[in-house]
């Protein structure tokens, strides 16, 4: 039993939802796709709308700080880990529903799913997002995006709960979608669903397409290391890993935080890597490529829990 985990307020949780989507002092390296990060003192799965809004008033009521997770796949938690409670929208909220050319995703779904969803209904219009590691709630909070594709070409409602359970539809418009943001960057809103339109397209067109990028991302990105995708957002003017590779940087290492030989805009873990090494590494990277080129680059991996400055 954690320390800071409070007795009552699990008891509480377990009236909530199912004891069974309850783990305390729950390694959060398992949860992020870095592999790295100490614990969180509670980790939910919630399963619905209704036991989300039931978590909330209650954390809300004893003010206890917590965290919405999706896939994992932009975050870097603490070696500390989280003193707070780590909400789940994953795989117990994924569904994926289609009427007509207009496809329905529940915050849980993973990209991947939702793009094979719409290339077996022969829709196109999603296929640059199938090798996307995040789910869809992560996806319409930062606008993923990939080989020319962005959440915004597709996306015309967003679905959402305020931070006291009311519930919200954000039109497209609404979302201010811009390059790797959106309004729920800035505000507290947290995703349940999302609306996309696509139009028919050929099967077989949608599968090349999709087999195609995989491909390109196969020979481009180090996918057999932990990485949580691009480290670094796209400077104005210039392209992140060239950057840092003509900086020199290219396989430069932290402790097992390495800079990608394969691709220097992302930042891998080689085996053991914790996470003050990528955030030591990350901190180096800016500094030598502000020095060099007096270029600032920006995060696009967030932080989560103490790190030192």
């Amino acid at each position: 039993m954690g320390m800071g985990m409070n007795i009552a307020l699990l008891e509480y949780l377990e009236n909530v939802i199912p004891k069974e989507n309850i783990a305390v002092d729950e390694p959060m390296s398992k949860h992020t796709t870095f592999r790295t990060g100490g614990s969180a003192e509670a980790f939910l799965q919630v399963e619905t709308e209704e036991q989300l809004r039931a978590v909330l008033q209650l954390l809300n009521k004893v003010e206890e700080p917590y965290y919405i997770l999706g896939n994992g796949s932009n975050l870097l938690v603490s070696d500390e880990g989280y003193e707070g409670i780590i909400i789940q929208i994953g795989s117990k909220m994924s569904k994926v529903h289609i009427e007509g050319t207009h496809l329905f995703v529940q915050a849980g779904a993973l990209l991947s799913q939702a793009a094979k969803t719409a290339y077996t209904y022969g829709l196109t219009g999603l296929e640059f997002a199938a090798g996307i590691p995040g789910s869809m709630g992560g996806a319409a909070v930062m606008n993923a995006g990939a080989y020319g594709g962005e959440m915004k070409q597709v996306i015309t409602k967003v679905r959402v709960m305020s931070r006291d359970g009311e519930i919200l539809e954000l039109d497209n418009a609404t979302m201010e979608f811009g390059y790797r943001t959106s309004v729920i960057h800035h505000s507290h809103f947290i995703v349940l669903e999302v609306e996309m339109d696509l139009q028919q397209g050929e099967k077989e067109t949608i599968n090349a397409t999709m087999l195609e990028l995989a491909q390109k991302r196969r020979e481009k990105q180090p996918l057999e290391y932990p990485s949580a995708g691009s480290t670094f957002k796209r400077p104005e003017g210039y392209f992140a890993g060239k950057l840092i590779m003509d900086a020199g940087l290219k396989g430069y290492r932290v402790g097992d935080a390495c800079v990608s030989e394969k691709h220097c805009g992302f930042i891998v873990n080689l085996g053991h890597a914790t996470s003050s090494d990528i955030w030591r590494l990350i901190h180096e990277v800016q500094e030598k490529v502000y020095d060099m080129f007096g270029v600032a680059l920006e995060t696009e991996v967030l932080p989560l829990g103490k790190f030192e400055a």
